[in-house]
């Protein structure tokens, strides 16, 4: 009986067994689903901070023309000065000495002339007289040619006093234009030259702010002819300068353009030498294609996005253009109405096959 009762039970159990569905393989040819997206192109605007500096609008070293002592020295660092002020003062007694001297050359020769031009006129006035023979031609001529050697002598002294009276003028140092003394490097009684500057004057009631923007930036034109910026010694503050002038040419060493603005510092806030951060508003000529990062692939040989051309993937190289909040500019092999992997990978072989599902980015 007993038995009977475990064969019943093993028969029972495989009875059940038999009744367990067994597992399905998934066909060998089954396609992912993966999400793409309809390429359009559209307007690229981005929004840069790059760091500038302020300069001053004009900025001029005065130099010594002549080697001298410094005689007086009229104003110091910090000076507000006007245009054709005097600054100071040289003293050369050499130069000095050397223009008295010429003067007395000047007087010497002019005399010299006017008593051969006298004696020249006398003569020709004589020779034209009724009476012939009261000036032989031989003296005439003679007399002639002292004149003109003379006027010539008397013509070169004169310009040689000339000059030297105008390097004593330049004893006196004026200002250039309207501005601030920002540097003195020497003090009376020194002895200078044209090796160093005495005096430094700038003009800072306007202010040259100068930005150099990189290559990738430069054919984008500004939204704005305004850029605000901010200084480290004003964190909380905005200040605005306008947009005058770019250098049209690109530095090889920097890769960059630079690009200026005028700031108006009528009331001196603002410090010439000082670092700034220009806040720039940038918009591409024309419309582009942007992409989110995930559907450009960057791999040691190439850049590129997978497209879906006749239901197939297809590998279409790019090269990348502005980073932008909504994604990635790009440029290359692409038209509107292309649709392309929202998550693009190397593993997406050319030629594959999958389901596409349509969605947006």
């Amino acid at each position: 009986m007993k038995y009977f009762i475990a064969v019943a039970g093993i028969v029972v159990l495989t009875a059940c067994e038999s009744k367990a569905p067994l597992p399905v393989a998934a066909p060998a040819n089954a396609l992912d689903t993966v999400p793409v997206f309809v390429l359009h192109d559209t307007n690229v605007t981005k929004n840069i901070e790059l760091p500038a500096e302020l300069l001053p609008y004009e900025q001029a070293a005065l130099f010594a023309r002549v080697p001298g002592y410094v005689k007086d020295l009229k104003v110091d660092m910090g000076d507000k000065v006007r245009q054709g002020q005097t600054l100071a003062i040289i003293e050369a007694p050499e130069l000095q000495t050397k223009y008295a001297e010429f003067q007395a050359s000047l007087q010497a020769a002019k005399a010299k002339y006017m008593s051969s031009a006298d004696v020249y006129q006398r003569l020709s006035k004589a020779s034209q007289a009724k009476t012939p023979g009261i000036v032989a031609p031989v003296d005439l001529e003679r007399s002639r040619n002292q004149y003109l050697a003379d006027s010539a002598s008397y013509e070169a002294s004169r310009q040689l006093a000339r000059s030297y009276k105008e390097v004593a003028g330049y004893l006196v140092l004026t200002a250039p234009f309207d501005g601030v003394v920002t540097a003195r490097n020497a003090d009376r009684g020194a002895l200078v030259g044209n090796n160093q500057a005495i005096l430094t004057v700038q003009r800072n009631n306007k202010l040259r702010l100068r930005v150099a923007v990189p290559e990738l930036y430069v054919a984008s034109g500004a939204v704005s002819k305004t850029a605000n910026f901010r200084v480290d010694a004003f964190p909380n503050k905005l200040f605005q300068a306008t947009l005058t002038r770019k250098s049209e040419s690109i530095d090889p060493q920097t890769r960059t353009e630079l690009w200026e603005y005028v700031f108006d510092n009528s009331s001196r806030e603002l410090k010439t030498g000082s670092f700034a951060y220009v806040k720039l508003g940038l918009q591409r000529t024309g419309n582009s294609f942007i992409l989110p990062p995930t559907a450009v692939v960057t791999n040691q040989e190439r850049r590129f996005v997978i497209k879906v051309k006749d239901g197939k993937a297809a590998w279409v190289d790019v090269r990348q253009g502005m980073s932008t909040d909504k994604g990635l500019e790009v440029f290359g092999d692409l038209n509107n109405g292309d649709t392309l992997m929202v998550r693009a990978t190397d593993e997406r072989k050319p030629g594959s096959m999958a389901w596409w599902k349509v969605g947006h980015f």
